[in-house]
Order: structure tokens, then C-alpha cells, then sequence
């Protein structure tokens, strides 16, 4: 019974360790990538494997790293006014959205997303798709690491250098020049409201040939950036302030 209890204590000892190796290890990762370029994300990678498949059908792999300065402002405030609006006053949870969610599918309605900004980003970097309770818990801890170790812009930057905005285009850079045949940089209103638009399905959801559903959801953006405030509400991202509601 003794040397039962010994090899139980060594063995939870061990795993203890192991535990708190990924750990550290997860926060190394997060905080090296607060100001080394994301090369490639878990996403993009399941979508490359799974591209031999798809070859004959044309699909075609893009992404290219670009800097927050080689953004436009107009598209990071089209995706926080389309995926996000709680973004610059959270700590990566929109408890308030989550509590609506559950509660709708409580009534017997489908459950409705409910992730952040940062909380996307997490999943697009570390995980894949899913709606397992291991994923959810993993997409929690990731969340937690980057709301601590990374400032907003940085959160904004890497999400919009890693969203898919369609089939075979990942990040913003990318994206731009596929589909508007410029840089990243000279993004106007209506085209960031565009490559919003499309966030929520960009396998379905298509810049090149937008649906009547995907120009109403532009248009809704486009509202929306006005009632945020422009490009103004993202002057606070390069402080540690977060920006004063109206």
C-alpha cells in the first residue's frame, strides 16, 4: 500500500511537471510573438494539408505578413465595429454576449457564437475547428496569455494578418491585393467594410462576387465604423488607455 501510494505521488509529481512545462512553454510562444510576425497559423497549416484535394478547383495559398503601420485604420475599425464592438473594454471575454448565447440556447434556439476579437485570434494561431469542450478550454487559456502579454494593437494586428478572407486568402495584406489589386495600406471605408462583411463565412461569404446579404452586412459596417468614431477609435490601442464611450 505504501509503494502504491509512493508511485502515485511520483506519478502526479511528473505529470504536475509536465503540466506546468506546457504551460510556460504556451506563454513563451505568446509573448515571442508580441514582436516576432506570425509566419504561419494553425489554420493556415489545416488549410494547406487539406489544399491537394483542391488543386483542380484552383485554389490558390496567399498570405503575407504586413505591420500595423502598413494597415489602414478603416480596417481595423470595420472589424471591430462587424466582429467586436466590446473589443477596446474587455479582457478578451464579452461576458454579457456569452450570457445571452447560453441563454437563447436554453430556449431551445441554435447557439450563437460569441468570441472576441481576441478570442479568434487565439483559435486561428494555437487550435482548429470545433466546438469540443477541450478546444473551448484551450481557446480560453490562449485568450487569457494574449489579453495578458499583448497590448490591443498588437491583438488587432495579428488578427488581421491571420483572418481568412476566403478561399485561400489569409490576412489582410493578402486580401487587399487579390481582391482590390493594392496594398493593405490604401484600403478605403467600403473596401475594409467589404472584407469584414465576409468574416463570419468567408468559405460562403464572397468579396469578389458579393450577395445581396454580404452588401446589406457592408452597409451595416459602414454605420457602425461612423458610430464608433472612425479612425479615432483606435488612437487609444497605441496608449493603455481604451478609448471613452459616448
Amino acid at each position: 500500500m505504501a509503494r502504491r501510494r509512493s508511485l502515485l505521488a511520483r506519478l502526479t509529481r511528473v505529470l504536475g511537471g509536465v503540466l506546468l512545462g506546457c504551460m510556460a512553454a504556451c506563454a513563451l510562444v505568446v509573448l515571442l510573438f508580441r514582436w516576432v510576425p506570425v509566419p504561419l497559423t494553425s489554420f493556415m497549416l489545416q488549410d494547406r494539408l487539406a489544399a491537394p484535394a483542391t488543386e483542380s478547383s484552383g485554389y490558390r495559398f496567399a498570405h503575407h505578413w504586413v505591420p500595423w503601420e502598413d494597415i489602414s485604420p478603416n480596417v481595423a475599425v470595420a472589424v471591430v465595429a462587424s466582429e467586436d464592438q466590446k473589443f477596446a473594454y474587455h479582457l478578451g471575454f464579452d461576458i454579457e454576449s456569452i450570457d445571452k448565447a447560453l441563454k437563447q440556447a436554453q430556449r431551445g434556439r441554435r447557439l450563437r457564437g460569441a468570441s472576441t476579437i481576441s478570442q479568434q485570434t487565439a483559435k486561428n494561431l494555437f487550435l482548429w475547428p470545433g466546438q469540443s469542450w477541450v478546444r473551448k478550454g484551450l481557446e480560453a487559456w490562449f485568450t487569457l496569455l494574449i489579453e495578458a502579454l499583448w497590448p490591443k494593437q498588437r491583438i488587432i494586428e495579428v488578427y488581421l494578418n491571420s483572418a481568412e478572407f476566403g478561399r485561400g486568402v489569409w490576412g489582410v495584406e493578402a486580401a487587399s491585393r487579390r481582391f482590390f489589386g493594392k496594398p493593405a495600406r490604401r484600403l478605403g471605408r467600403e473596401e475594409a467594410a467589404l472584407l469584414a462583411a465576409v468574416l463570419p463565412n468567408p468559405k460562403r461569404l464572397h468579396v469578389e462576387a458579393p450577395s445581396a446579404y454580404v452588401r446589406s452586412r457592408q452597409q451595416w459596417i459602414l454605420r457602425q465604423m461612423a458610430a464608433l468614431g472612425g479612425s479615432a477609435y483606435l488612437d487609444a490601442f497605441e496608449t493603455t488607455e481604451a478609448p471613452t464611450r459616448k
